[in-house]
């Protein structure tokens, strides 16, 4: 599977795609420059316990990285997997 990414003006998502309809999705803001603000994860009951939803954290964080951003979490989902992977400190707001 491959996450891929949009984006309109200040809203964007990483997704992955499947017969022309999103079936996992981690929808996030540009809120100012240097901040991105996950608003939510959700993925496909069909991709249950596959890690897919942590894979979509990951691409956010190496997004961010790559952008020089921080990220801060709306998402439940998402903060969890933040708060509870050392490796992802360095984007934390």
């Amino acid at each position: 599977m491959q996450i891929e990414r949009d984006e309109h003006g200040r809203r964007g998502a990483f997704f992955i795609e499947r017969d022309g309809e999103w079936i996992a999705e981690l929808a996030y803001t540009k809120y100012k420059p240097g901040l991105m603000i996950i608003d939510h994860t959700e993925v496909d009951k069909s991709l249950r316990g596959q890690n897919v939803g942590q894979e979509l954290v990951r691409a956010a964080v190496n997004f961010a990285r790559e952008n020089k951003m921080k990220i801060r979490s709306r998402c439940r989902y998402a903060h969890n997997v933040l708060e509870e992977t050392p490796e992802y400190n360095d984007v934390i707001v």
